[in-house]
């Protein structure tokens, strides 16, 4: 193993560094605005670099490379997917947004339908996103796991311990300064380890494309244009060009249209139009981050020349580029590359929690009068609560995910699909059909998340499918009742 003295004293500087940005950055916040939205004056391109780092630095950093490992690029699909669904978010969503002055997605729920929706779907969103960076902090612990030899419950502990400290003291400006240095450091972290590895070969790039092509396969190949033999054997086939294309899309439009996790980034811009070229800065960023990280994975099955993972004595795909850092890296630039893997972790860990704070306490606190009146004497010192409260449970939900042998990068996307269609479906009522009514939107909510328990308990269909699903049931159902409903009240 090549960790060095050295190597942890560059990660144990990191963790400092973060830490003290944090109590900087605190001295300028003076209420909840400030803290949860960085008082509307984030500039656009560093929420664009910061939706990148919380969306798919984890799952990019740990699981992609070990998708491309063990197959084509075919992950890649749903990546063009999103380019077309940030669009939409774009043109549709963020106006909506910005001309009635929101502090939180589900706040355009509660003034279209009322405060049960708002509170419904903001319970859901916090639920979900529970496991979801439950899953990613999970990622994080794999290389602080196999670097020092603690359990996973105390990697996770360490890494969320720090990543909480910055949060609470500094709030989301804090958060999306911290992603800017984070993402620049985790991909600097990637090129050093693709370079080596290059280096190392004797071909060089010449031997990544000779390994990646040999004996008559295409581990490049991006577009999977098999229809799987019949109807059942298609919507059961991961990464088809038409799943992932309309996956990516549905996927796109629930998670930077819905999902408070981003749209809380959205939010904190100065005006729509710096909100839109953000949003349309991560959508070009994506594609490349997910090119280039399978690109390093094909990388590592020709540095460990098409070895099963499990022969390397390894849990899961995952644990392959952790692996490949510790024993391969010479001493400094492990301890480079260790530190982007944790910034990695906490850019998506930290942003995590404070939309979860905000969430609860804008959403479901301050909704009731009591919570109302407590929230206006010291709106700060709740916001602060609220931190601490979700970081801990966080990190007591990422220890549920220790013993799972999935990909954390399709296990996420198999929790966040779950209820994404069902909330996507919920939007698209309130911002297309003026006909819908509060009892419509929530029959259409609860019957998307329906479809969905009934998708994932009997019916093989693959996860890009499953946004989708849920959100034409919700519309349909949503549509239907509120058409009804208004029948009867007529008569």
């Amino acid at each position: 193993m090549n960790f060095s003295a050295l190597d942890g004293f560059i990660v144990l500087a990191y963790l400092v560094v973060i830490t003290l940005i944090g109590f900087r950055i605190a001295r300028r916040q003076k209420s909840s605005v400030d803290y949860f939205l960085g008082g509307h004056t984030l500039s656009w391109w560093a929420v664009g670099c910061s939706i990148v780092a919380s969306e798919t630095s984890t799952l990019t950093f740990i699981s992609v490379p070990g998708l491309a490992y063990k197959g084509e690029y075919h992950f890649l699909q749903l990546a063009l997917g999103y380019l077309v669904g940030r669009l939409l978010v774009s043109v549709f969503f963020i106006p909506a947004y910005y001309r009635g002055k929101l502090q939180t997605a589900y706040e355009f729920l509660g003034r279209r339908f009322g405060v049960t929706l708002r509170r419904t779907t903001s319970v859901v969103f916090i639920v979900t996103r529970v496991l979801a960076s439950g899953v990613r902090l999970f990622a994080a612990a794999i290389p602080v796991h196999i670097l020092t030899g603690l359990s996973y419950p105390m990697s996770i502990f360490l890494v969320g311990s720090f990543t909480l400290f910055y949060t609470l003291v500094g709030g989301l400006s804090a958060v999306v300064t911290m992603d800017v240095l984070q993402l620049a450091l985790y991909l600097a972290g990637a090129g050093a380890s693709v370079l080596l590895m290059l280096h190392r070969m004797p071909g060089h790039l010449a031997d990544v494309v000779a390994a990646a092509t040999a004996n008559g396969m295409n581990k490049f190949e991006v577009f999977n244009l098999s229809w799987g033999g019949s109807i059942r054997g298609f919507f059961s086939m991961p990464y088809t060009l038409l799943g992932g294309l309309l996956g990516g899309t549905f996927l796109t439009m629930a998670s930077h249209g819905t999902d408070h996790l981003l749209v809380q980034r959205l939010l904190a811009c100065r005006t729509v139009r710096d909100s839109q070229k953000a949003l349309m800065l991560d959508a070009v960023l994506i594609v490349l981050q997910f090119a280039f990280f399978l690109f390093l994975g094909t990388c590592l099955s020709t540095f460990y020349p098409g070895v099963p993972y499990d022969q390397l004595g390894l849990a899961s795909s995952d644990e392959i580029f952790p692996r490949f850092i510790i024993d391969t890296l010479p001493r400094g630039l492990a301890g480079l590359v260790i530190a982007g893997v944790l910034a990695s972790a906490m850019g998506s860990l930290s942003s995590a929690i404070n939309s979860l704070a905000s969430s609860a306490s804008l959403d479901l606190f301050t909704s009731t009068r009591a919570g109302s009146e407590l929230w206006k004497r010291n709106e700060l010192l709740f916001s602060r609560l609220f931190t601490v409260l979700w970081g801990c449970i966080l990190m007591f939900g990422a220890m549920l995910f220790t013993d799972s042998h999935s990909t954390v990068v399709e296990l996420g996307l198999k929790i966040t699909s779950f209820t994404y269609g069902g909330l996507l479906g919920t939007f698209f009522l309130g911002l297309f059909d003026y006909r819908a009514n509060e009892t419509g939107a929530l029959t259409g909510f609860l019957a998307g998340v329906a479809a969905m328990s009934a998708v994932l308990a009997l019916a093989d269909i693959d996860l890009t499918w499953h946004t989708m699903i849920g959100c034409l049931v919700t519309v349909a159902v949503g549509s239907s009742v509120s058409r009804l409903r208004s029948r009867g009240l007529r008569r």
